[in-house]
């Protein structure tokens, strides 16, 4: 009986060579973007405690209620698989004093997270995303820089059918004021809503906005509007922060149905959709969360942050030409017998010390095999040495590009190869 054959677990997936070297080019892009903005990479532990997401994300979200990873270990701790990364950096950032060290912290993350949701394109179980948390301002500049961040990324990565949508949900007077108008204009369509809306109708039916059933969206066409509902310091927050925008010539939609489907946002709440995603269009998503810090524990702390799906992105990215090229070896050594694999294997370390990309075979396959190799990778330059060039102490240096053959001293051979900049 042969051995169980393992493969990735539901709603995972490898990131194999041919594609990983896309997620580096993005990783190295979003890197240097960040640096122009003054913002600092924070990386939290992979997994926390399971009351840090309930008490921030929210009871009744279906983060909350069906999508987290958690265990209790032997010490008898409730923990939990990162399902968002704005509570750890939140939680960081009281442990550690940020506020302290710089009274405007700007941080990003790239990180891997996990809810147990299903599975569909541009949504796994185990997903990738990036962020930024802004802590410290309560000023509408605040919105404004890391919505312009935001919309900024998508368009310097090359993307061009994006949309950015804004809104303003006010703080939790105004919000409770809506809710009740809300719910009241629901009532008479109750039974006509999902089981999914139902149970949001009973514990936060500001949730029902984000619905995403056809015949429920059209209930909710004629449904109260929350900018109604907000004080005058919202409206005024929220003008500012459109101002802002325009100033910058950023365009957007008013969206006065998009809440996010996170309880900790306050005022200002935005998301970046792609019609080349399909149904899962979210680019990215984000907004004001003034008192989430004082909720975890911190001193009253305004704060503002956005998340957006690496996979996503990489699946928008394929309808476009990024000009990235996969990372190549420059040199491959070809080795004709066993003498000259040993000088082989020493020449591609003394080019590799040179930072010169150097592949030698280790197969042990014939000169013919050997060419098809390195013709296949891309390489450059071959450096063919057998028992004649040992003897003579001389190498044949092919430049594969344009087919002319030369032969070079042993001892030059080095400096000659860095001299040709490949």
């Amino acid at each position: 009986m042969s051995p169980k054959q393992f493969k990735s677990i539901k709603g995972t997936h490898d990131i194999l060579p041919e594609i990983s070297w896309k997620w580096r080019q993005l990783e190295y892009f979003l890197h240097d973007f960040m640096s122009h903005y003054g913002y600092r990479e924070i990386r939290t532990p992979v997994f926390e405690e399971t009351e840090l997401f309930s008490r921030s994300v929210g009871e009744d979200t279906d983060i909350v209620s069906k999508e987290m990873y958690s265990w209790t270990d032997q010490g008898g701790v409730n923990l939990t698989l990162k399902p968002e990364v704005t509570a750890p950096v939140v939680r960081s950032f009281i442990q550690h004093n940020l506020s302290g060290v710089n009274p405007n912290t700007k941080v990003y993350y790239w990180d891997a997270l996990f809810r147990r949701d299903r599975p569909q394109k541009g949504r796994w179980r185990q997903f990738h995303q990036f962020g930024v948390e802004s802590f410290g301002s309560a000023f509408p500049e605040q919105d404004g820089e890391v919505i312009l961040m935001a919309y900024q990324f998508f368009k310097k990565l090359g993307l061009t059918e994006f949309t950015l949508k804004l809104n303003s949900i006010g703080y939790s007077e105004c919000r409770n004021s809506y809710r009740t108008a809300l719910t009241e204009y629901l009532k008479p369509y109750f039974s006509d809503l999902s089981e999914t809306s139902q149970k949001r109708f009973q514990l936060n039916p500001l949730r029902i906005l984000d619905t995403k059933v056809p015949h429920e969206k059209e209930i909710l066409n004629d449904a109260p509007n929350i900018v109604n509902y907000l004080s005058v310091e919202d409206v005024t927050h929220f003008e500012e922060v459109q101002a802002l925008l325009k100033t910058n010539n950023i365009p957007f939609e008013l969206d006065p149905q998009m809440v996010r489907g996170l309880d900790y946002y306050t005022r200002t709440t935005f998301e970046i959709t792609s019609n080349s995603l399909g149904a899962q269009n979210a680019l990215c998503g984000g907004g004001r969360y003034d008192h989430l810090v004082e909720k975890l524990g911190g001193k009253p702390m305004p704060a503002v942050g956005f998340a957006a799906g690496i996979e996503r992105i990489l699946l928008a990215l394929e309808h476009i030409q990024t000009g990235w090229k996969p990372l190549s070896t420059n040199v491959y050594i070809i080795c004709l017998d066993e003498e000259s694999r040993s000088a082989g294997f020493t020449i591609a370390e003394e080019l590799r010390e040179k930072g010169i990309s150097t592949e030698t075979d280790l197969l042990r396959r014939s000169l013919r095999s050997q060419m098809r190799e390195a013709n296949r990778t891309g390489v450059k330059l071959a450096v063919i040495i057998g028992e004649k060039e040992l003897q003579s102490q001389k190498v044949q240096v092919k430049d594969l590009h344009k087919g002319e053959q030369s032969e070079i001293k042993r001892e030059s051979l080095i400096d000659h190869i860095v001299h040709l900049n490949l």
